[in-house]
């Protein structure tokens, strides 16, 4: 439930801009209608020198805003949904697996002293109360102390396995999200194509202008879902290559903690 509320919370962060620029549209449109109303004396106009006319630059959110309008919001919207569920799922595991991090030298020095001044129980303690994976595959290992360094190994390999599946969860969604966007922009371009093919078969003639205009509107839907898999990509391999070194770091503290207990029972 608490990573629900984090992906909704993330997805509202995402939303906010759009929202406030279409709440800063509408604030222009009710100040233009107002502007229309009241009468300005006429004023002249200035003088044009060679009839050049210097527009002003486009800022890059208009520019986008443009472009999405351009090839079609009923295409360009579940392209956009892709993209802005994508990076929720990525921003929530990004921070899960920053908190999953430990500092594996410090926490086995902490239970080999634990090991030395309190026993087994104590070292448990120190391993209970330090989060993330590493300190609960230390915990599971601990347990079957009893038992022999054998069920100790096996008992460290198994949850060893639960804890690579739970750092591996959600990457699948951002997967499916990388696949799907382009799949949604090449329909979208698709279905585009077909409607300036359409175009061109009522109006009887091939005119440039028609084919350029219906072509490029077509292809915009296709650039948007390149773009968003390219973003979503990035994520995606910056959580690949942080769990393979959450693992790394298990499997040799694992090993450690091992020769740890071995020591431990020798010299008991």
């Amino acid at each position: 439930m608490r990573k629900l509320i984090t992906l909704f919370m993330l997805t509202g962060i995402l939303l906010s801009p759009v929202i406030s620029k279409a709440q800063d549209a509408a604030t222009d449109a009710a100040a233009v209608d107002t502007t229309e109303t009241v009468e300005i004396a006429p004023v002249a106009a200035p003088t044009i020198v060679d009839d050049e006319i210097i527009e002003e630059e486009k800022g890059f959110h208009q520019v986008i805003k443009e472009k999405f309008i351009e090839g079609d919001p009923a295409y360009m919207a579940p392209v956009l949904i892709c993209l802005i569920l994508g990076l929720a799922v990525a921003l929530e595991r990004i921070i899960t697996l920053n908190l999953s991090t430990t500092n594996t030298k410090k926490l086995l020095l902490r239970v080999e002293d634990a090991l030395e001044q309190g026993g087994i129980e104590a070292a448990k303690d120190v391993t209970k109360s330090t989060k993330g994976p590493v300190a609960s595959i230390f915990t599971q290992g601990l347990m079957r102390y009893s038992e022999g360094i054998e069920m100790v190994e096996k008992s460290i390999i198994a949850y060893g396995s639960v804890e690579m599946g739970r750092l591996e969860k959600g990457l699948i969604w951002i997967s499916l999200f990388i696949s799907l966007a382009p799949m949604l922009g090449f329909m979208g371009t698709v279905i585009g194509m077909i409607g300036a093919f359409d175009a061109i078969e009522a109006a009887g003639d091939i005119s440039p202008s028609l084919v350029a205009g219906g072509i490029k509107i077509a292809l915009l839907t296709t650039v948007a879902g390149l773009i968003v898999a390219i973003i979503l990509q990035l994520f995606y391999n910056y959580c690949v290559a942080k769990i393979d070194s959450l693992v790394n770091d298990m499997e040799d503290a694992s090993i450690s903690l091992v020769d740890i207990l071995v020591r431990y029972k020798l010299t008991k």
